[in-house]
């Protein structure tokens, strides 16, 4: 017994360090249920020489049925900033209520408006602040107006996970698949008032000849250095099939 090496001898186990690796080697990982985002309303934003236009599907629709027809997806926040929602029905009305409440409250407190940039990096904020609690809001948004001291248009793309970019024309839910190549067709800096609604007509007929779903027409919104405008849209236009 005295000649046996050491790797001879026969290796002893601590039964109850052995049950727990072998507890923790066949655990399963925690399953996470991961939020999904509402694509099936349609927002559009276009900005041109000295406008910007949000438009937005009427129809509120929870799955496959419609529950309102004429279903107002925008909110001022003040005369020249003007945002559209997309995404979970309480969530959403609730968030929109909540930035045009401040919005109007920081106008009497500061006898001014903030710009559409300010307005925008404050909308981000505060989802940014919502994603980090226990129950952030499911809302996708565009913010468009016209800054009153540059006389500038601008249009901000915002999403759930607060992501914010700038840019001249933009889309959320189904319509981001169709509309973007039309729009990064046809759109130009200097774009009048009259050819950006054409633009979105076009986009709007692209949207009836592919979606096999009825979003109810659009509500449509201009904004210009006088305000924010509502715009006449033909809803009833029949659209071929291609």
């Amino acid at each position: 017994l005295e000649g046996r090496s050491k790797a001879d001898e026969q290796p002893t186990f601590n039964t109850n360090e052995r049950n727990i690796t072998n507890v923790f080697s066949h655990s399963k990982p925690k399953q996470t249920k991961t939020r999904t985002t509402v694509k099936m309303e349609v927002l559009l934003g276009i900005t041109g020489k000295d406008f910007t236009i949000i438009a937005a599907s009427k129809a509120a629709m929870r799955g496959a049925t419609v529950l309102k027809t004429a279903d107002d997806k925008t909110r001022s926040l003040n005369k020249h900033t003007l945002i559209a929602y997309s995404g979970e029905s309480g969530d959403t009305v609730q968030f929109a209520d909540y930035i045009q409440a401040n919005s109007q409250l920081y106008s009497m407190r500061n006898e001014t408006d903030l710009s559409p940039s300010g307005l925008a990096n404050f909308v981000r904020g505060e989802l940014a602040s919502s994603l980090r609690s226990r129950k952030p809001y499911n809302v996708n948004l565009l913010l468009g107006g016209v800054d009153p001291i540059t006389q500038k248009p601008a249009l901000y793309w915002l999403d759930y996970l607060a992501s914010l970019a700038p840019l001249p024309y933009a889309a959320h839910g189904y319509a981001q698949y169709y509309c973007l190549s039309i729009l990064d067709k046809h759109h130009h800096p200097d774009i009048t008032l009259g050819q950006g609604i054409k633009i979105l007509n076009l986009c709007t007929d692209e949207l009836k000849r592919r979606l096999p779903i009825d979003f109810k027409g659009m509500t449509v919104k201009a904004v210009t250095k006088d305000g924010i405008v509502d715009i006449e849209f033909d809803d009833d236009k029949v659209v071929k099939a291609a």
